[in-house]
């Protein structure tokens, strides 16, 4: 049948670039294969090109692919892995400008009488495709996971963070899964949102050390379960890697209960850190109810404090991020100076937040 005659050509084709392929696994193996896995999407596409009903002559052209390369290869070319391949390359085509790929089947062409033209091909597209790996800068198993998002602006958020953070594929599962893309487009502007979709999160000002809301899942704290300030502290201290990571960039962690005396009054912060980045102290007060103006009135002083007794005069300002159950637009409104950039009160989750509700809210 000429179907499977065409498919065997494409096989071929195929074949010659996995084999190719294994000489640099031992050279690097994570770019070997996700140039080897990009190689055969575009293969696969341009191959569907060619068919005349495209929809279900794509579909037999991966079933038939799989089975001859599962026979040659053994696992790894399952129909559905076939799929992801072909969705990895029609998703990061722009990276690599098709005129390169005109250009290594044009030095094919040119010496067609060589006994493997095929292998040739693939052997300048392979080594055009590898001198761009550096576009991919992360493992497979992290493609995978952002080739569920359908946005283009938030999967490119996702990739660089992940890059810039070097996220495991399980932190990369938890940050998305706890929206954080979403939390920070409600703290931003428009501004800020163009720079979150090709920058990731850029650390620049304290206003951008806040997400909305905060997620703290991982301290396994139940939402309508009793428990008190102090075992929130316990529960973030005891959970403190994971808490730095949902705080983002830059945080280092300084100590709890830090305490400061005068008139014969003690005071007690319950948390303190201090980002890199930004160069100051960040201070954190837990408050299990809703926010009061006296929760407002008690870290600007906290604030206060550490501006004149405790940071260097070549540090920034000190951030106070007064986390509570339930926040008070309000009251944060009329007890702040509008040009208020220190103090920031937002609400924590003990879940997961909706995705849907949160895009609802950007829209």
């Amino acid at each position: 049948m000429a179907f499977i005659k065409y498919t065997k050509g494409l096989f071929q084709n195929v074949k010659s670039l996995i084999e190719e392929a294994q000489k640099h696994v031992v050279r690097n193996v994570n770019t070997t294969m996700l140039v080897t896995y990009f190689q055969i999407g575009r293969m696969i596409v341009e191959d569907e090109q060619h068919g005349k009903q495209r929809a279900d002559y794509a579909k037999q052209i991966i079933k038939e692919l799989s089975k001859y390369l599962t026979k040659e290869f053994g696992k790894g070319y399952s129909i559905r892995n076939l799929e992801y391949f072909r969705k990895f390359y029609l998703t990061y085509q722009h990276r690599i400008p098709q005129t390169l790929f005109a250009k290594s089947i044009g030095r094919g062409k040119h010496n067609q009488k060589h006994k493997n033209t095929a292998a040739l091909q693939v052997h300048s597209k392979t080594q055009t495709a590898f001198a761009f790996s550096g576009d991919f800068t992360l493992g497979w198993s992290h493609y995978l996971e952002l080739l569920k998002i359908n946005d283009e602006k938030e999967r490119g958020f996702y990739e660089i963070e992940s890059s810039q953070n070097n996220w495991s594929v399980r932190e990369l599962q938890r940050q998305y899964n706890s929206s954080l893309y979403e939390r920070l487009v409600l703290s931003r502007n428009k501004k800020g949102l163009k720079t979150l979709a090709k920058k990731g999160h850029v650390l620049a000002k304290p206003v951008d050390a806040i997400k909305n809301p905060f997620v703290l899942e991982f301290l396994d704290l139940k939402e309508d379960a009793g428990y008190s300030e102090n075992d929130l502290e316990t529960a973030i201290i005891n959970k403190l890697e994971h808490f730095m990571l949902e705080l983002g960039k830059g945080f280092l962690y300084e100590g709890r209960q830090r305490r400061f005396t005068f008139e014969g009054d003690s005071f007690f912060v319950d948390l303190v850190f201090y980002n890199r980045l930004l160069k100051c102290f960040v201070l954190f007060d837990l408050k299990i109810g809703k926010l009061t103006h006296q929760d407002i009135g008690q870290m600007q002083m906290y604030v206060n404090y550490y501006d004149r007794k405790i940071k260097l005069p070549e540090e920034n300002p000190t951030i106070g991020i007064i986390l509570c159950k339930q926040e008070n637009k309000t009251v944060v409104e009329f007890t702040l100076p509008e040009s208020n950039k220190q103090i920031f009160a937002k609400e924590y989750k003990l879940y997961l937040p909706s995705k849907a509700e949160l895009k609802k809210q950007i829209e």
